[in-house]
């Protein structure tokens, strides 16, 4: 039986299929010797926290349970915009106090203690109250969650290229998504067997995510993490203006940030394709275990590929997925115009493909921020990229009002264009995994 750390070495070895001649490009020899032990870390960590996001999705989940409790839908429809708004407008503001921590790590393990604090206020709610006044304690819980990630994100990209080099990145962020993806598979098969139990499934994955959340930040908390840069620790306003004037001084961050922009297209769509097969008639993506099980299917096959991938080039993954969500989006369309929105696969072989293009997005802009600066930037241009992409998110109420007026089938038209248009301008964004 091999020692402990030689378990560890043969361990990262096999998950990471490292070239031993770019191991350790960007990071200093005490990272680099560290690696292997933080590799697993950054998966089991990232991957439980995953797993909870999945245990505890807004858009499935809790719509489903808020509905459950007999929440107003004027309070279920607050639910998204909460979640991504709150998870991504704060992170400018909160990225220079980040930056004044010696180690990252620890802003991530207290944020993700946060997560799971906000999952079991939602369990609470659900457990001990119906009604208005559960969604509203729902919505406070989803408000604590949603605030907890947005430190997270930012803390995150900065501990990964601290502690991770150039060329695994993306690999250890594909595998996280990957294992923890089976999670979620697993929860959506039970839903789907034991449909008559669904409520106390759907309590039980509540506590689950919950204690996977604060697994996870136990287990982040034991990275080895050496000191970090904490110069720009100042906050506030003046430091909001004076990070968002970098938008003018680095255009590639400008155009990553418009190919973001456009690709949100893939996160946004998902919800009309399920209305345009509801208004067909549609039987296939009414039940909560077929919406998570085909979400779930599509990071479990794409995550650690997209991972490879994004660390051989992350400007063509963003490519290519732009690509491949607006075929997805207009395979859609060509279903419910042939009338086969009402078969048992046309619908989820469509919301499959869309998912799949959508987990490329996700993981090919983590990447390509992540190496496109040096760590004296890294936290601030990621809080920079997130709180304009959630003022983005923010608005993106006008295409429920662009549905009423033409219908899903053309706000996901506008979804398809806005996704070639991502496509077109990542293809001017600059290659930089030959550097």
């Amino acid at each position: 039986m091999p020692e402990p750390r030689a378990a560890v070495r043969l361990a990262y070895e096999a998950l990471s299929a490292e070239d031993d001649g770019r191991a350790c490009r960007d990071i200093p020899d005490a990272a680099c010797r560290a690696q292997p032990q933080n590799f697993l870390r950054h998966a089991a960590a990232l991957g439980l926290s995953k797993a909870a996001d999945g245990l505890a999705d807004p858009k499935l989940v809790l719509a489903w349970l808020m509905t459950h409790l007999g929440a107003p839908s004027a309070l279920t429809g607050l639910l998204v915009p909460i979640r991504e708004a709150g998870a991504l407008l704060p992170q400018l503001f909160i990225a220079a106090r980040i930056r004044a921590m010696a180690r990252r790590k620890w802003a991530w393990a207290g944020a993700a203690a946060g997560q799971g604090i906000g999952a079991a206020i939602i369990l609470a709610a659900a457990l001990f109250s119906d009604g208005t006044r559960a969604g509203v304690i729902i919505l406070a819980g989803l408000a604590v969650l949603a605030l907890s990630r947005a430190v997270a994100s930012v803390a995150y990209k900065d501990a990964l290229g601290k502690t991770i080099a150039k060329g695994q990145r993306g690999t250890v962020t594909g595998l996280a998504a990957s294992w923890s993806a089976v999670v979620v598979i697993g929860f959506a098969l039970v839903l789907i067997v034991l449909s008559d139990a669904r409520a106390l499934i759907v309590l039980a994955a509540l506590a689950l995510a919950a204690a996977a959340w604060l697994l996870a930040g136990l287990v982040f908390a034991g990275l080895d993490e050496d000191s970090g840069a904490t110069e720009g620790g100042a906050n506030g306003w003046q430091a909001a203006i004076a990070n968002l004037a970098l938008m003018r001084e680095d255009r590639q961050l400008a155009r990553f940030i418009l190919a973001r922009g456009l690709l949100t297209s893939t996160a946004l769509a998902p919800p009309y394709l399920v209305v345009l097969a509801s208004g067909e008639g549609g039987e296939a993506l009414t039940g909560l275990g077929a919406l998570v099980l085909a979400s779930a299917c599509a990071a479990l096959v794409s995550g650690y590929v997209w991972g490879r991938l994004a660390d051989r080039s992350a400007r063509r993954v963003l490519i290519w997925t732009g690509l491949a969500g607006a075929f997805a989006m207009v395979l859609t369309l060509g279903f419910a115009g042939l009338g086969l929105a009402a078969s048992l696969w046309a619908m989820p072989l469509a919301l499959f493909g869309l998912m799949l293009a959508h987990q490329g997005v996700r993981l090919g802009r983590s990447t390509y921020l992540v190496d496109m600066v040096g760590p004296g930037r890294r936290a601030v241009y990621t809080a920079i990229a997130n709180t304009v992409i959630g003022v983005i998110l923010l608005a993106s109420g006008l295409f429920g009002a662009i549905a009423a007026l033409f219908g899903a089938g053309a706000t996901l038209a506008l979804f398809a264009l806005m996704a070639l248009a991502g496509a077109g301008v990542a293809h001017g964004l600059k290659e930089l995994e030959d550097g």
